[in-house]
């Protein structure tokens, strides 16, 4: 291959010729117009060409240039050496200038392309996998890739919105384009078609290899975990919103959507939420009240009455309250008095409609709730809030938000990424076993299962203490929980001390077995009378010793959930 290695490319290049094919005809004519009027000649396939000669402009069709008629269904027709050639040249390379003019080749200078709507096709429930394909883009990615690799001399343009820019730069040059123009729209001419094969990739192979469905609250674990991850994750990511800043103020961030298509499935949540009121969404509000609604859906399913309505608080990714009762208002009360204090400037989710009583209750001095997240408010109630606070941010989401089951997620790291399934997996009546002490009452089965979702949005190493309110059965709440500890006995003094004298006669839930007895003594001295716990531990025999000698029932659920 014959190189110029040391060339200087030229900064100015006259648009003398400008191939425009696009699908989203949105500003068309007017860019075409501007190329024409500075002496550009226009050429064009099909629709383009129908729909610039119908604007009046003087256009040369692709079967003109080639000698080939577009054929097979569009498939193929600009696919041809007197194109690609005319895009690839190196000018000032003596043998490519002689291949141009051996070959009848005349350079292009500009090249518009926008590709087949392939994320709106695949984004339709309906669409068939043969529709997906005929949606496949071939020759305009082929036609960008060759621009944008050529762009010492070759301008690409790949999107409507760069259409004025583009006018006005070539205006001020008089007809030409300036090398770094040329080479700002080659890098983003790159991005596009990497997010484009990303979204193909990532169509066909949850196409071809489904990922498991989940139910929403509990199922079995996998025959085979590992089979259950993808050989690859596509992603394409498109920034959805900048944000002020993102964990603190020296830290710049932003949130991005992910195109329809990805293979990783993260459903709906609070991107997709609407803002009612109140001041911008930070990194961090977005982040914990991802984590509120999760686990606000997460507890609806274990409520044991119907109707029910499940409330709870996030501060700093943690869950510090949460509750499941019969109106919104009570069990806004419930997940707040789980703890008040941590409660203040927290993030609340609830699973019902925000009513008046229940926003009276946000109104009052004892409260300070950063976001709300709610499926509906009643007009009076929204004007209310309004009233009562400026700055908070108040969101709607639809109620299969709350039912969001993400199948993987991520995180990087230097080098990689982790990549893991979501761990949507609680425990069934029939896994939990009976270990040591009296046998379980139904109330305490009850609180278990609610107490399960709490402990597993937590932080590890996570103890939690909860039940039902006394005097409100069968309302339930968390009462106390440690999280984040670097051992399992400071997490169950922490419990402890948040749930204070409502420790006595409820349940406590661990992440993870217990490695020693000094956990559970702590928790069965506060008056816990059930510990429920993964078990796995070398020394379970004395945890089970344990509750045997005291009265204190023991479960085992052989489910771990840390979180890190």
């Amino acid at each position: 291959m014959t190189t110029h290695q040391n060339r200087q490319p030229p900064n100015i290049v006259p648009v003398r010729r400008a191939l425009l094919s696009v699908s989203d005809k949105t500003g068309l004519v007017e860019f075409a117009k501007a190329l024409a009027d500075m002496g550009a000649e226009l050429i064009s396939t099909g629709g383009t060409a129908k729909v610039l000669e119908a604007a009046g402009l003087r256009v040369r069709t692709i079967e003109s240039i080639t000698g080939f008629p577009e054929m097979m269904d569009g498939r193929v027709k600009t696919l041809h050496p007197v194109i690609h050639g005319g895009l690839l040249a190196v000018r000032d390379n003596p043998d490519h200038a002689a291949a141009l003019r051996d070959h009848s080749i005349s350079p292009i200078d500009l090249v518009c392309i926008n590709l087949y709507p392939f994320e709106r096709t695949v984004s339709r429930p309906e669409t068939t996998l043969a529709e997906a394909i005929e949606n496949i883009d071939i020759g305009g990615p082929s036609m960008i890739r060759s621009a944008a690799k050529n762009a010492d001399y070759v301008t690409v343009v790949t999107a409507p919105d760069q259409y004025a820019g583009v006018i006005d730069a070539l205006r001020a040059s008089g007809g030409s384009s300036t090398l770094d123009l040329r080479r700002l729209l080659a890098a983003r001419a790159f991005a596009l078609t990497a997010s484009y094969d990303t979204l193909i990739a990532a169509y066909l192979q949850r196409a071809c290899n489904p990922a498991p469905s989940v139910p929403a609250t509990i199922h079995e674990p996998p025959a085979d975990a590992p089979s259950a991850l993808p050989t690859g994750v596509s992603l394409s990511l498109v920034l959805a919103q900048p944000l002020r800043y993102g964990e603190n103020p020296h830290q710049a961030a932003g949130l991005y959507s992910v195109a329809v298509g990805s293979s990783l499935d993260l459903g709906s949540g609070i991107p997709q939420a609407r803002q009612l009121h109140g001041k911008e969404l930070s990194y961090n509000n977005i982040n914990d009240a991802a984590a509120a609604l999760s686990l606000a859906g997460a507890l609806v399913p274990l409520a044991p009455q119907t109707p029910a309505v499940a409330a709870c608080v996030i501060k700093h990714a943690n869950p510090c309250g949460a509750a499941i009762h019969t109106t919104t208002k009570a069990a806004i009360e419930h997940a707040i008095a789980s703890d008040p204090v941590a409660a203040y400037g927290g993030i609340l989710a609830v699973t019902g409609q925000i009513d008046l009583l229940a926003a009276e209750r946000l109104c009052e001095r004892d409260i300070f709730i950063e976001v709300l997240i709610a499926p509906d408010y009643d007009p009076a109630a929204l004007e209310r809030l309004r009233s009562r606070w400026a700055n908070m941010r108040i969101l709607t989401v639809e109620a299969a938000a709350y039912a969001a089951r993400p199948s993987l997620e991520l995180r990087s790291v230097p080098g990689g990424v982790l990549v893991q399934q979501h761990d949507h997996r609680l425990a069934s009546f029939a896994e939990i076993h009976h270990a040591a002490g009296p046998q379980p009452g139904l109330e305490q089965l009850a609180a278990a299962r609610f107490l399960e979702p709490v402990c597993r949005a937590l932080t590890s190493n996570a103890v939690c203490i909860g039940g039902h309110v006394p005097n409100e059965r069968p309302a339930m709440r968390l009462f106390g929980a440690g999280a984040g500890q670097m051992d399992r006995v400071a997490a169950c003094r922490l419990a402890v001390l948040k749930a204070g004298p409502l420790a006595a006669g409820a349940v406590a839930f661990s992440d993870a077995f217990f490695p020693f007895c000094d956990g559970p003594k702590a928790l069965i001295d506060a008056g816990v009378s059930c510990l429920v716990h993964p078990g796995g531990s070398k020394r379970d025999q004395e945890t089970f010793d344990l509750c045997n000698e005291l009265g204190v029932t023991c479960l085992v659920t052989g489910i771990r959930h840390f979180r890190h």
